[in-house]
């Protein structure tokens, strides 16, 4: 199976690819500058990165020209969580900022991703800007204290966004995200 990690300059790209990579997936990493019909993917793992959306309309590489386009799970994690918020229609903003150890409350525990996680669980994130008003029709899957909107996905396709980093040894449950979103590549 064959799941690209689109490198969105996150800090932690690298690991999102070891991840898949230990889970049995054909895993590369690519720049965000490249075409839809060059990524031959299964899947696609969008990552995070330090630049902030928040008030903007700058593209992030290529992204944008094929997201409407992929016909493949899309899994995007904090700055790809953010960018399919706002490429959707929701709100991206400032503030609310994490770092470190987080308590997440899952809301959708019925959902491929969590299922059969615990409804609270310890992560780690590493993000000013968060998604504050999720797309119209797009179901919000987990939540914190400090960020309204930690996990989401589509109400038509397989697109799910983790505000978070389940890629990190520290996040409670990370491994079986991954697991569950390859589980969804296969089908």
């Amino acid at each position: 199976m064959k799941v690209p990690v689109i490198d969105n300059g996150g800090q932690w790209t690298h690991r999102e690819y070891r991840v898949l990579r230990d889970l049995g997936s054909e895993s590369r990493i690519v720049p965000n500058t490249t075409p839809l019909e060059e990524l031959d993917a299964d899947g696609i793992v969008l990552s995070g990165g330090a630049l902030s959306l928040e008030g903007s309309e700058a593209p992030l590489g290529r992204v944008d020209e094929w997201i409407d386009r992929a016909t493949v799970p899309v899994l995007a994690i904090c700055l790809g969580h953010e960018f399919l918020g706002r490429h959707f229609g929701g709100t991206v903003a400032g503030g609310g900022a994490e770092f470190g150890s987080v308590e997440l409350t899952v809301d959708r525990p019925d959902h491929p991703l969590f299922l059969g996680l615990p409804n609270r669980l310890t992560v780690w994130a590493s993000h000013n800007d968060q998604v504050v008003r999720a797309p119209p029709g797009w179901s919000i899957l987990a939540h914190s204290a400090a960020c309204p909107i930690e996990a989401m996905a589509s109400p038509d396709r397989p697109l799910w966004g983790l505000q978070f980093h389940p890629e990190v040894e520290h996040t409670q449950g990370g491994k079986e995200i991954f697991r569950h979103f390859l589980e969804a590549c296969r089908r």
